[in-house]
């Protein structure tokens, strides 16, 4: 039996899994941001008290979140000291000599400040040079007089990143051991441990961002588990990590910045699961929730990842899936701008006041409320009907706030804040996949997240995609993610070496190490040896590039110059689908190897069921006015989904509730039930 609970900006999202009963339980519950924790048990309780089941029958207990997300957007990170190679304290402050991209022509604009501020940007006397031999020996009293200065500065962690330290970590290591002795309550992060490439900007922006985050995660994590052991005894947490793979708690308080983008890392594995479930190579994920709207790509039934993700404009160099994040969710907040135009989002009420149809407080007309306004929303069963909605407020808002000041009538003022969301989530969609060379017409779409199908079709037509698969328990299905996430640690070193210069004894050498430690590691976590399974890769480029390409490399238990020669050859060839150009006769650079280490968790399994039509008499709710361009008020039949067997057709125009969502069908598309009870939508 697994539990996954995923904490949102507006939800927070539980699922049960007991597979040896066939058992599916879901629940949500509003995201309680002034003590995340407290959602998190109150989820806990509610899907064990819904599926009557025992905290003894669980097996396994994961989490993700956006707490570390929320903290870098917000600002609202620990106070951290750099110690760094003398004479390259202003590392983050240089950067790469480049400003943010969308602030090309805006002079006006700037890269965000640094997370350390010059004051605590401490240069240390010492020198590792290219070759990782020692230049310089430390200098051990210019650390002690950083960390006093840190220590009156009162600063929550230290981040240390010296000069190839990738290469040789002996002057990190020295330096930890005195900040420890003389500083034990700061947490000390080093970037041979965090990020161990070359590149001294991102990697010490990534070691940064690891201090930086550290204190807040150590915290929630402490708090989150003292709350657990107390209401349950000693029971082990996995939390999710951006890299689509999980690790424990444990190991999640010191890898902080692992969990950014926590919790939509799940949706994009939850999204390849169900891709590969219905024989689908090529998907995209679309999560709308309550605040952001988050993109993910499938390609060849895998996520795609990336090295070089981030957050605002702050790089994090680690494997993660390669997402896209804007803000358009639910409770994504409609204004005029200074010209009279009508904009929506990225501003959102989250779930405190949340939009104004919820009653809570909330005084800014809302997607959800647009949605209400169209009778896209059932007022009574919105959350199955523990939150109802009051159509008077989100009319009320709109009206004052859209409608009246643009000059145009209530029902005109919704459907535009709908269709500009829509816009803006097709567009967010083709900036990371036609801009990319995807053809979205080999793609089919899954909508997820409570709000996410009833918005489907039409970025579906917007894009020119044929096909969209509405998932069991779509309002959740992030949750689902996290359920089948593998145990996962990602290790990396970089030898950055020119081809002709490479011993094949060295690499099988820095491999082996990087294995021994994930096994290490994965043992630690209570990972039986037969769960356990490793990859391996490498950087390569040709010289003179400035970038590498991740090239996939055969694990063996010998490397000598025959499979280094493979290796080579795996790379000229990648490099020709990537950029439809190679040099086989090209020098090559091997950069960084990296070794990915998994705990396999058993394969999850959706319910089966037989093909039973039924008569969607049987299925009918009532009929509801909607509203639709061109057309006004139609009424449309509302089909409950729990009463839809497999095999049933839905023409539209229709809709389609369930208690965490609601799935909208326009006239041209129709709607059938297959046999994991997903509704599969399109064109007629």
């Amino acid at each position: 039996m697994r539990i996954s609970i995923d904490v949102g900006g507006t939800f927070t999202d539980v699922i049960l899994a007991d597979e040896k009963e066939g058992v599916f339980e879901y629940t949500k519950v509003p995201t309680t941001h002034h003590d995340l924790a407290e959602g998190v048990l109150k989820g806990l309780e509610e899907i064990l008290q819904t599926s009557k089941k025992s905290i003894q029958d669980l097996d396994y207990l994961i989490h993700g979140t956006t707490i570390g997300t929320n903290a870098i957007v917000e600002g609202k990170g620990a106070k951290v000291g750099l110690l760094t190679t003398q004479g390259f304290e202003d590392v983050l402050e240089i950067r790469r000599v480049a400003r943010p991209k969308e602030a090309a022509f805006d002079f006006e604009v700037d890269n965000p400040p640094p997370l350390v501020p010059r004051y605590l940007r401490k240069g240390i006397v010492e020198r590792i040079n290219s070759k990782g031999e020692i230049f310089k020996p430390l200098d051990e009293n210019s650390v002690h007089q950083a960390v006093n200065f840190f220590k009156k500065e009162k600063v929550e962690a230290i981040v240390i990143s010296f000069l190839f330290s990738f290469l040789n970590s002996c002057h990190e290591r020295l330096a930890s051991e005195i900040c420890k002795e003389m500083y034990p309550d700061a947490l000390v992060s080093l970037s041979s441990e965090i990020c161990p490439e070359f590149r001294e900007y991102e990697r010490t922006c990534t070691t940064v961002m690891n201090g930086y985050l550290g204190p807040v995660i150590r915290r929630y994590m402490d708090h989150l588990m003292n709350r657990l052991k107390q209401r349950y005894g000693d029971i082990q947490l996995h939390i999710m990590q951006s890299n689509g793979g999980s690790m424990t708690a444990e190991v999640a308080r010191d890898h902080s910045a692992h969990l950014i983008n926590s919790g939509p890392a799940g949706g994009a594995m939850a999204t390849a699961f169900l891709s590969k479930w219905t024989g689908h190579d090529m998907a995209i994920g679309a999560d709308m929730g309550g605040t952001t709207f988050d993109i993910s790509i499938i390609d060849k039934g895998m996520p795609k990842t990336t090295t070089w993700g981030g957050v605002t404009e702050y790089p994090i160099k680690l494997p993660m899936v390669d997402m896209r994040t804007i803000g358009a969710g639910g409770g994504s907040i409609a204004w005029i701008d200074r010209g009279g135009v009508l904009n929506v989002g990225p501003q959102s009420t989250g779930s405190n006041p949340g939009p104004a149809c919820y009653g809570w407080g909330g005084t800014l007309p809302t997607v959800t409320d647009a949605n209400l306004v169209l009778g896209r929303l059932n007022p009574g069963y919105f959350l199955g009907g523990r939150i109802p909605l009051y159509p008077d407020l989100a009319k009320k808002v709109i009206k004052e706030q859209v409608a009246d000041p643009m000059g145009i009538s209530l029902e005109e003022a919704a459907h535009s804040i709908v269709r500009i969301v829509n816009a803006n989530m097709a567009k967010g969609i083709s900036g990371v996949s036609i801009q990319r060379g995807y053809d979205l017409r080999e793609f089919i779409l899954i909508p997820f997240g409570g709000a996410a199908p009833n918005h489907a079709v039409d970025i579906a037509t917007e894009l020119e995609i044929h096909k969209i698969i509405v998932p069991t328990l779509c309002g959740n299905f992030s949750a689902v993610g996290l359920a089948v996430a593998d145990i996962q640690h990602d290790y990396v070193r970089t030898i950055a070496k020119r081809q002709k210069d490479i011993n094949p004894e060295e690499l099988m050498e820095m491999f082996r190490w990087m294995e021994e430690e994930g096994i290490r590691q994965l043992k630690e976590e209570r990972v039986k040896d037969i769960d356990i399974h490793i990859e391996w890769s490498a950087d390569l480029r040709y010289e003179g590039q400035s970038w590498e390409l991740n090239t996939p490399i055969e694990r063996v238990s010998l490397l000598g110059f025959r499979e280094l020669s493979n290796i080579f050859s795996h790379f000229h060839d990648l490099h020709q689908r990537v950029y439809s150009y190679s040099e086989p006769d090209g020098k090559l650079e091997v950069i960084n190897l990296r070794v990915k280490v998994y705990g396999r968790n058993p394969a999850l399994a959706f319910p089966k069921f037989k093909k039973e039509p039924t008569p969607l008499s049987k299925a009918l709710k009532v009929k509801r006015p909607v509203f639709f361009e061109g057309s006004g008020f139609v009424e449309l039949p509302i089909y409950e989904r729990d009463q839809l067997g497999c095999g049933t057709d839905i023409p539209g125009p229709s809709l389609v509730e369930e208690k965490i969502s609601t799935t909208l069908i326009p006239d041209g598309w129709t709607g059938s039930v297959d046999e994991y009870k997903n509704i599969i939508i399109m064109p007629t």
